[in-house]
């Protein structure tokens, strides 16, 4: 796995418009040849870059940047219309969680077939199903046809079956809306554990905040071609500025008529947007006081002044040191959300949330579906405290129990024996 390593060199990939003319119009095209349908701009467009064994490479960009014709070409899906793509290693791809599978196989034997098609034998895989399950936590299921899986437990599976297969190359799509906190930091776990063993991954996200803290390098995407490549941390600042200078831009100076329950929010202070659809109310359930491990509902009341196609909801919770420590949207999760207009209201419920006592915020926003800006955003606005122990310390209060050791147990007996 040492020398797993991707290398691509001005790539470039374009659709053709239009793939069939009727031919009937072949007479007219030929006398009009103006009216030939046009090419369309390039998916992708010169992209150079190399990721090295044992890197993390973020990939970001707004939606139609090119992020997922990338994945699909060094995954080997497609070929590219000019350039070079070289791929060293056992290619573990996460292109969509759980899309391969099949409904009417049980867990266990699309787990199977999934491991045979990365490259192992039927022995090979035997040997790891073991694992893979205990990691995706699904034993009571594993038999179960798959069309009983909730999303999340399909998702689960597919994880642990790539991430137990000896990728040297891993492409990866968001893997982190996976599951609770708990499964995610299992996950978190497993891929520096790869990236430790020479995997080379690439990583496509919309959270710059896993691009920062995961990542050694990234690649910024805006219409198919490089804006920015280099050091995480930087890529994703000059992509945020990008954003935020757009959502400033189109943001009212004008106070919104709808302002949620519970004191005004300051526009270009912790609130900013262009308005197009707003947040009127958000309310908290149980309330705004949880203990580690309750569940925690956030309800979206909302407001479009007109039609809006494929809004982006998120939801974020921070400590009140800015740490981020939960962030969902509804474009990663694969929720679909219809054009919306007039009023209306989303929820998003988290089965159990195990962050540590403390003091937190909800932030939640309306994005536009490429990601250029936003319409709506909440910032520090609304407070969540987790109540729980003052001996408590940590970000995760994560479900766990002790084991002693049954050699230890007896050598603890037998030594209090010979004192009495």
């Amino acid at each position: 796995m040492s020398a797993s390593r991707i290398v691509v060199e001005r790539l470039s990939k374009r659709y053709s418009r239009a793939s069939r003319v009727p031919a009937r119009r072949w007479r007219d095209l030929l006398m009009r040849p103006r009216q030939l349908p046009s090419p369309r701009p390039p998916a992708l467009d010169d992209v150079t870059f190399t990721v090295r064994a044992g890197e993390m490479f973020g990939v970001i960009g707004a939606n139609g940047a090119g992020k997922s014709t990338l994945l699909r070409l060094l995954g080997g899906i497609g070929r590219p219309t000019s350039g070079r793509v070289e791929v060293v290693g056992r290619i573990g791809a996460l292109l969509d969680l759980g899309g391969g599978f099949l409904g009417d196989l049980t867990g266990r034997e699309n787990a199977t077939l999934a491991g045979v098609v990365a490259g192992l034998t039927r022995a090979e895989f035997e040997t790891r199903l073991p694992a893979i399950v205990d990691f995706a936590e699904l034993q009571d299921f594993i038999d179960a046809p798959l069309h009983t899986y909730s999303s999340g437990m399909a998702m689960r599976l597919a994880f642990a079956v790539a991430v137990h297969t000896d990728p040297g190359v891993l492409l990866v799509d968001e893997f982190l809306s996976v599951g609770d906190l708990a499964f995610q930091a299992k996950c978190l776990q497993r891929i520096r554990l790869l990236q430790d063993g020479g995997c080379a991954i690439v990583f496509v996200s919309h959270s710059m905040d896993q691009i920062r803290e995961m990542c050694d390098r990234a690649l910024w995407l805006r219409h198919g071609a490089v804006a920015a490549c280099d050091a995480a941390d930087r890529v994703a600042a000059a992509f945020e500025e990008e954003m935020r200078a757009e959502t400033i831009r189109r943001t009212r100076d004008v106070p919104p008529k709808a302002l949620p329950a519970g004191g005004v929010l300051r526009m270009h202070e912790n609130r900013f947007g262009s308005l197009e659809m707003e947040i009127s109310d958000v309310t908290l359930r149980p309330g705004n006081q949880i203990r580690p491990g309750d569940a925690l509902e956030v309800e979206i009341e909302f407001h479009a002044k007109e039609r809006i196609e494929d809004p982006v909801f998120v939801v974020t919770i921070c400590r009140d040191d800015g740490t981020i420590c939960f962030d969902a949207n509804t474009q990663a999760s694969g929720a679909v959300v219809p054009a919306l207009g007039d009023n209306g209201s989303i929820r998003l419920l988290i089965s159990r949330l195990d962050l540590g006592r403390g003091n937190y915020f909800v932030d939640v926003g309306i994005y536009e579906r490429t990601w250029t800006h936003a319409y709506d955003y909440h910032l520090w606005s609304y407070p969540l405290t987790v109540e729980g122990s003052s001996a408590q310390k940590g970000l995760m209060v994560a479900p766990c129990r002790w084991e002693l050791g049954t050699t230890a147990l007896a050598a603890s007996i037998a030594k209090h024996a010979q004192v009495r």
